[in-house]
Formats: structure tokens, sequence, C-alpha cells
């Protein structure tokens, strides 16, 4: 039953093989045949070409058949390789005794989302910078993000006059 079922599906192989034309050269150029039913049946192996027959990209090779030379390698999206540009950060609220967190807003001019930097300086009544914060914020593909910092770990919260943000959120990645 299972030698029936084998040389059923060697006969059937062997037979699209022939009709597709696979394994056939032309005329006067053969130098191997296709195989029988009898070889497809007792295990060989149908399709395979012999050790003798002509190369697949030689000149009597039929195009249709023939296999690539390399395997193709994806080329990356230009998208993907363009450096972003830098986005923008504008101040919303400055950190005071009522609202310990300092809010900006960071945009993204890219089509593809991004990684920015967030640069906010906190100055005291004399203009001395007190502290510094530096965050990364990921925004959105042409979006904008709302940041609120913590600025009760950079000194007493009172002392703070006011809070500059730098302008050019800058690209990390």
């Amino acid at each position: 039953m299972i030698k029936r079922v084998h040389l059923t599906v060697g006969v059937v192989l062997t037979a699209v093989i022939a009709m597709s034309g696979c394994g056939t050269t032309k005329p006067g150029n053969a130098k191997s045949s296709p195989q029988s039913a009898s070889t497809a049946g007792s295990g060989g192996t149908v399709g395979a070409r012999s050790a003798d027959s002509g190369s697949p990209t030689g000149e009597d090779a039929d195009p249709r058949h023939s296999l690539p030379a390399e395997p193709s390698t994806p080329t990356p999206s230009p998208s993907a390789t363009r450096p972003l540009k830098d986005g923008t950060a504008v101040l919303v609220h400055c950190a005071d005794a009522d609202d310990p967190y300092t809010t900006a807003v960071v945009r993204n001019p890219n089509g593809r989302e991004g990684t920015f930097g967030l640069k906010i300086h906190y100055k005291d009544a004399h203009g001395f910078t007190m502290s510094e914060s530096y965050d990364q914020v990921l925004v959105a593909a042409k979006g904008k993000e709302r940041v609120r910092v913590a600025a009760g770990s950079l000194g007493p919260i009172d002392e703070i006059a006011r809070c500059e943000v730098s302008p050019r959120a800058t690209a990390v990645h």
C-alpha cells in the first residue's frame, strides 16, 4: 500500500515536471534525461539535476527555471538612514511652591518618532543658575509631548525665580 502511494506520487510528480518543461533541454543538446517513474518511486529525488547536467545559467538553460545568483538583501528606507532634525521646546510652567514641577512641551518636526533632549536651567533672583536638568523625551512623528520634571531634588524650590528651557530639543535618536 505504501509503495503504491509513493509510486503514484512519483508518477504524478514526474508527469508534472515533464509537462512544465523542467528538466528538459533543447534537442541536440541533451546531457541528461528526466527521471523515470520507476526511479522516482524507488526513493530517487524527483526534480533534482544529475551531476552531468548543464549549468542552470548556461546558454542552453531555460531562463524561466534558472536560480538567482545571490539572494537579494533588503535596502533600508531613506527615512531610517536620514538623521532626525532637532525639535523645539517651550516652557509652560516653572516649578514653584504650589507646583514643584516644571512643565514644557517638546515638538517633533520629523516624519518619524524620535527621542529628544530637553534642557532646563533653574535660576535664582540674581540670575545665577542654581541647577540644571536634562531629560530625554520620546515624541511621535509630527507630534508634541508634554513633559513634567520634578524640581524638588534640585534644591530649595522657594529660591527658584525663573526657569529657562533651551528652545532647541536636540535629536538623540
